[in-house]
């Protein structure tokens, strides 16, 4: 029998006309069922969450929320399991990668409680002039307000993790949104926050089927933050339309380029590459996409990627030997395979894949696409990696740095001139030596610019914006 969900807003009892199947990305069973969010539930949980951050007397402590954290923590290993397949079978995850994923997660929430516990605001320099004499000045954290977020698919417990767990450690309400695809390891979650001890009303979730009604949540007046995770053109759209004082952040893709210089470790640098790439089939924003080599091992690489590729193992991510899994919907994988087919008539050279297989789709390395080919200029979250030959590095990073997206870049070489020449010139929020382009820990900074963002993300970050340094300026003439 299938699951069935309701909504997760406070004391909200009303049954919801929409409902939303989730599917299983491998092969299209019926996971789970789950009410959608009309415009009256959205009031309610906007005016539940308005309503508590106003009442200053209902803010929880912090140790409270410590403690809370530490018990959720706690319940995720407990549930360690089910979380794994639980995140594999609605994302399509490999298991072992949603096993990485789920320790992630609970790593996250501890690194939450650690931004609490070193939380403190700053003194501000008094009596250093006659205006300021006899003055003593300090600021101290204070929750922004409302935190409504909106989620991806593709990490469907970590990013979930990311942005309502920092809502939490600072003490704002939040009302979380995941994608339609896989809201059950959201919903999961909370559920866990709310027998740690959490009440309800400080963290809601839903999903909604209407557009409008989604809109309504984000652009309300009484949001004080909203937290975005997906594509550029639904992020900007929603930051433009967002109410007055409304602070946000935004996460989108990128196009991720790598730079392999002659002098590159091979040895090293190619199953970087390939898991930098075929990862999460490709469906992460900064993976592996435009590999820019030296001439003299273009082909090298090219070749011994495409070899990489041809081993992996393509299926059901809920098995253990199962390296590349579905892609998230049908039609994402006509979308790969048409952009691929279109590269292939442009000019690339197919060394492997390009062939689709059920829900999945083959890993595929391209040689020379085209400059202006859609694989060379457009995100295409799925399992395709494109080599291209350079003479000169400045004229490869001149292409790398030709589109409107810069997110994180990456170059191997065992010059240190070398990699401080493309550290200097790349386009990127951050630049990797002699690793993947996908690389990340949670508490680091992750930050989209250009089209590919706003804002920094990691959980410290999120922490700190979604917080006020709220001033206290104290006159004495005992000071």
């Amino acid at each position: 029998m299938t699951t069935h969900y309701p909504l997760m807003i406070a004391d909200y009892t009303a049954s919801a006309n929409d409902k939303i199947t989730v599917t299983a990305p491998f092969d299209d069973s019926v996971i789970a069922t789950l009410d959608a969010a009309d415009a009256n539930a959205v009031e309610m949980a906007l005016t539940t969450a308005s309503d508590l951050f106003n009442d200053k007397s209902k803010w929880l402590p912090a140790a409270q929320r410590i403690a809370i954290l530490e018990k959720t923590a706690a319940l995720m290993r407990e549930q360690f399991d089910e979380l794994v397949i639980e995140a594999a079978r609605e994302g399509g995850k490999p298991f072992n990668d949603s096993r990485v994923e789920v320790e992630r997660a609970i790593d996250g929430v501890l690194n939450c409680i650690e931004c609490i516990r070193t939380g403190h605001g700053t003194e501000i320099p008094m009596g250093i002039n006659p205006a300021s004499e006899h003055r003593m000045a300090f600021t101290r954290s204070e929750p922004i307000g409302v935190v409504v977020a909106v989620s991806a698919f593709n990490h469907p417990l970590n990013l979930i993790i990311h942005q309502v767990g920092p809502a939490i450690a600072t003490g704002c309400p939040v009302i979380i949104k995941p994608a339609e695809d896989t809201p059950l390891s959201c919903y999961r979650f909370i559920a866990l926050l709310r027998k740690a001890g959490l009440p309800d009303e400080w963290c809601q979730a839903l999903v909604v089927s209407d557009l409008d009604v989604a809109t309504q949540l984000v652009t309300d007046n009484r949001v004080g933050f909203f937290s975005f995770i997906g594509s550029a053109s639904v992020g900007w759209m929603l930051r433009s339309r967002l109410a007055p004082g409304t602070r946000c952040a935004l996460e989108h893709g990128g196009v991720a380029p790598v730079i392999v210089e002659a002098d590159a470790d091979l040895k090293d640098a190619l199953p970087l590459l390939a898991k930098g790439g075929f990862y999460h089939a490709g469906q992460v924003c900064v993976s592996v996409q435009r590999v820019f080599c030296h001439k003299d091992i273009v082909k090298l690489v090219a070749t011994n990627l495409a070899d990489m590729a041809k081993k992996l193992v393509v299926g059901d991510p809920t098995q253990p030997e199962t390296e590349v899994g579905p892609l998230i919907r049908k039609r994402e994988v006509e979308r790969v395979h048409n952009w691929v087919s279109q590269a292939i008539k442009d000019g690339a050279e197919l060394l492997t894949g390009g062939e689709i297989k059920g829900n999945c789709y083959e890993p595929t390395v391209l040689l020379n696409p085209p400059a202006d080919s859609i694989v060379s200029t457009k995100e295409i979250f799925g399992p395709v990696i494109c080599v291209y030959s350079f003479d000169n590095v400045d004229d490869a990073l001149n292409q790398a740095n030709a589109l409107p997206f810069a997110f994180q870049a990456s170059v191997f070489t065992k010059s240190i001139d070398n990699a401080l020449h493309a550290y200097k010139h790349l386009n990127a929020s951050a630049v990797m030596i002699n690793d993947h382009t996908a690389f990340r820990v949670d508490w680091m900074p992750f930050a989209g610019l250009r089209h590919s963002g706003l804002g920094v993300g990691g959980i410290p970050h999120t922490y700190h914006d979604m917080q006020i340094k709220k001033l206290m300026v104290l006159k004495s003439t005992k000071i």
